[in-house]
């Protein structure tokens, strides 16, 4: 296989790393019935904490426990607001998603568009020797590893272990849970804390290894919301997550060569706005979104009816009952 067409497969594989642990870590609190809305500038303020740290202290270890300190601490912010003070969780992290991309700007100035330290590639002996899957999948970072294991771990907690069964039944039945003796708001913090640590965790795999440094404004501007979207397009499933951030991964590598390289179709020049080139992962996004959707059955009426069933089933994505919603223990 060509060598430059492997080289782009590990790209997309490196560069869908930090989606991976952000929505997953979405997912792990929204199964617990939370939404962290302020993904975009909890990853914004991550980025900027654990680069900052890592080039102060020259510890890339110190810069990643930072960026997770960073991330947990607006994720409980969230938690607090809604389970202690009784605010509406959505609204609360529509505030901090703002106002964490604000903060970053303004700390962050000092730093920008300074090298600092990376996350050096770490191939993975014998795996890395395999041929077209070795070079693609093993010679890359720990972080791309870590995004992996984080998948199938969190699958394996979330449908195979009681205490993954316990958190599903607080997202969806939280109710039925605490008649059970569960105590469901303090599970609730615990999740949150842990799914705000992850992204706090991809934000500094922006800043320290896929796009290494700061800039003004962030470099992974609007990711966040894209890693809220791919957890409504996995249905808030693990292996799903890793199958849509890999997705949107191979939209922007296509997007990006498009402009490098121009469009051509059966050898001929095609004009295209690259304008319109560059919202074009988001407007794909957009349509699946709509395709998993409660309403996606009229979409699919489009199609012949066997398919369009095949479809309904394998795009089902419904939200845990509970989600967004608060509980109050008596």
């Amino acid at each position: 296989m060509d060598e430059a067409f492997i080289n782009t497969l590990r790209s997309i594989v490196a560069n869908a790393t930090p989606l991976i642990i952000a929505s997953t870590g979405e997912t792990i609190n929204e199964r617990a019935g939370v939404i962290n809305l302020s993904l975009d500038g909890s990853l914004a303020l991550a980025a900027m904490s654990g680069f900052v740290l890592a080039l102060t202290t020259n510890s890339i270890l110190i810069g990643l426990i930072a960026a997770m300190l960073t991330g947990a601490v607006v994720a409980w912010i969230i938690a607090f607001a809604n389970i202690t003070l009784r605010q509406d969780q959505v609204a609360v992290g529509f505030v901090l998603t703002i106002l964490c991309a604000d903060l970053a700007r303004f700390l962050g100035q000092d730093y920008t568009r300074i090298a600092g330290p990376q996350i050096t590639r770490l191939p993975i002996p014998f795996l890395a020797d395999i041929p077209i899957v070795g070079p693609i999948l093993f010679q890359q970072n720990l972080m791309v590893y870590l995004s992996y294991l984080l998948v199938f771990v969190t699958w394996f907690w979330l449908f195979r272990t009681r205490p993954g069964m316990v958190q599903r039944a607080i997202g969806e039945r939280p109710e039925a849970a605490f008649a059970r003796g569960v105590r469901v708001n303090r599970q609730r913090y615990l999740y949150t804390l842990a799914g705000g640590a992850l992204v706090g965790l991809a934000g500094a795999a922006y800043s320290l290894n896929v796009k290494p440094g700061l800039s003004n404004p962030p470099s992974m501007q609007g990711d966040g919301w894209i890693a809220l979207a791919i957890v409504i397009f996995a249905g808030w499933h693990p292996f799903r997550v890793l199958l849509g951030a890999y997705l949107f991964a191979i939209l922007r590598a296509i997007s990006s060569d498009i402009q490098t390289n121009g469009l051509i179709i059966f050898g001929q020049p095609i004009e295209f706005n690259f304008v319109l080139l560059n919202g074009l992962p988001w407007i794909l996004m957009l349509v699946t979104l709509l395709l998993v959707s409660r309403g996606r059955s009229r979409l699919l009426l489009l199609l012949p009816r066997p398919i369009a069933q095949r479809l309904s089933n394998l795009l089902r994505s419904d939200p845990p009952s509970a989600l967004g919603t608060r509980f109050e223990e008596r």
